[in-house]
């Protein structure tokens, strides 16, 4: 992973799990992950078992130029893609896999930029499956949002073992994780480590 929105969503939901293989979709607070809420996505499975956007944050859609709400997951993507994509999703749904892709985004004037797009499963059961996603920018170019991207090609993909999370991040530079609970007392004096929030003081004397 190389944007900050899509590590720091990993470590939230990989704290949210709590060892499970994913946290279910009312575990998620949608301020907790307020600072990525305009990039994410949710991905639901329609009556024809293909991925849909159940929701999507504003700047996704933005930048593809309509609601994406109800559209189909596979219609963001050139036709060779295609495929692969819904069988990546499908693995997200059914081996809560999660999915790290890198892409090309190509807008209606010809213009391209570099994204990331990381899709993470949620345990909603055989009926319900869910997975909760993010698709955001490497570059912030000027023309985002106002010429809307009309297709996505695959650059690298690779599923990630969440397990091996400490050991995948360890290089990367700290970033801020959204908190898990509300902020302690503030009369109290506390520091945050990583995820932790440390309490100071100690054993009185």
């Amino acid at each position: 992973m190389k944007h900050e929105g899509s590590i720091s969503l990993f470590q939230y939901w990989n704290r949210l799990r709590d060892g499970r293989a994913a946290p279910r979709r009312t575990d998620i607070e949608p301020a907790d992950i307020r600072a990525n809420l305009a990039d994410t996505f949710i991905l639901e499975q329609n009556s024809r078992g293909e991925p849909v956007f159940r929701l999507a944050g504003t700047r996704l859609c933005a930048g593809f130029g309509r609601e994406l709400k109800g559209e189909a997951f596979t219609s963001l993507w050139v036709d060779k893609d295609r495929r692969i994509l819904e069988r990546l999703v499908h693995g997200a749904f059914r081996l809560s896999h999660v999915i790290v892709v890198s892409l090309q985004a190509v807008s209606r004037g010809g213009r391209s930029n570099p994204f990331e797009m990381l899709v993470l499963p949620l345990d909603g059961g055989q009926a319900n499956q869910r997975a909760l996603g993010a698709i955001s920018p490497l570059e912030k170019p000027f023309w985002l949002g106002a010429d809307p991207i009309v297709a996505c090609s695959i650059e690298t993909l690779r599923i990630v073992d969440p397990d091996a999370e400490p050991i995948y991040l360890k290089n990367r530079p700290a970033v801020t994780v959204p908190p898990l609970a509300p902020d302690a007392d503030a009369g109290s004096a506390t520091r945050r480590v990583r995820h932790l929030v440390v309490l100071e003081g100690g054993r009185e004397q």
